[in-house]
């Protein structure tokens, strides 16, 4: 009994990742007969509608949800004891669970996407691209591309894949109606974009050439929980914005943005892969990171 629920629980997901019965039912070898008939035996069994469905869509309901989410631990426990016991089990296979920081993200995992899928014909690729910090668990995600700003719970793993120099940049145009900041100090007389997230402010630490450390003055004109909104921002000619080179190197090189006070050290960012704590990492997570790693080591 409890076997040929996990099937219909897997065939359930199956439905709901290509929110078609018939490509659903597909994937497991099924008519769309059959995957229905699993689907409305779980909804028989639990006494809750799981999806709502129409003639043009299927819609997951709040209990279909909660079931999904519960269901990635099944399947991720079944890929992983086929891959611990697969005779070639350090080849990549199955599909790889990504969210990304939306700006960096685009510029840094895309690349890495592309060269992965190429090389490892077997697998498939899905990226939510969203600053917002997810649980990785409940989301059903296998990995996480951040930037650390603190230690992960102690439930996940985190490794750096690279780290970047953090820049004080503005366009050519803001400084039409300011003069240049000579010093941290005069950062005061300027309009700051600021990061923030879940409610806490980004704050700038910067170390002037005397070699000591302030926290940055000045008014902090807009702040928002997106890098590449405040980069935005910043070549919209709305004020001074702090961010990592990878993400507005090539604004600086083309003279879209300049860099601010260039003598003054912004420190450096690590950028991490965070995964949950378990004692097999599946290989397509595994060579991921590692082709990530050897990526990054030559970003500019």
């Amino acid at each position: 009994m409890i076997g040929s629920k996990v099937n219909d629980i897997l065939v359930f997901m199956s439905v709901v990742d290509t929110g078609s019965f018939v490509a659903g039912g597909r994937t497991f070898g099924l008519s769309r007969s059959t995957a229905g008939k699993a689907v409305a035996r779980l909804e028989e069994s639990f006494g809750a509608r799981l999806l709502n469905r129409t003639t043009r869509s299927i819609d997951v309901t709040e209990e279909g949800r909660r079931l999904y989410e519960h269901g990635q631990a099944i399947r991720q426990a079944i890929e992983a004891a086929d891959a611990s016991v697969s005779a070639d089990a350090g080849v990549p296979r199955g599909k790889l669970r990504i969210t990304a920081l939306d700006a960096l993200g685009r510029r840094l995992v895309l690349p890495t996407v592309r060269r992965y899928l190429a090389k490892w014909p077997e697998t498939q690729v899905e990226i939510s691209f969203s600053d917002r910090t997810d649980n990785l668990i409940e989301k059903g995600f296998d990995l996480a591309i951040r930037v650390a700003v603190g230690s992960p719970d102690s439930s996940f793993i985190s490794k750096t894949v690279a780290s970047d120099e953090i820049v004080l940049c503005a366009t050519p145009a803001y400084f039409e109606r300011r003069s240049h900041p000579r010093n941290v100090e005069q950062l005061s007389l300027h309009d700051l974009l600021q990061f923030s997230s879940n409610g806490e402010h980004q704050g700038w630490q910067l170390q002037d050439t005397d070699s000591t450390w302030m926290r940055a003055p000045g008014r902090v004109r807009f702040r928002c929980d997106s890098a590449e909104a405040l980069r935005e921002a910043a070549l919209s000619g709305m004020g001074i914005a702090m961010l990592p080179r990878l993400l507005v190197g090539r604004d600086i090189v083309s003279g879209q943005l300049e860099q601010v006070l260039p003598q003054v050290t912004c420190g450096t960012v690590p950028i991490v892969a965070i995964y949950p704590h378990k004692r097999l990492l599946e290989p397509r997570v595994r060579h991921f990171i590692d082709m990530m790693s050897e990526d990054l080591s030559g970003a500019e």
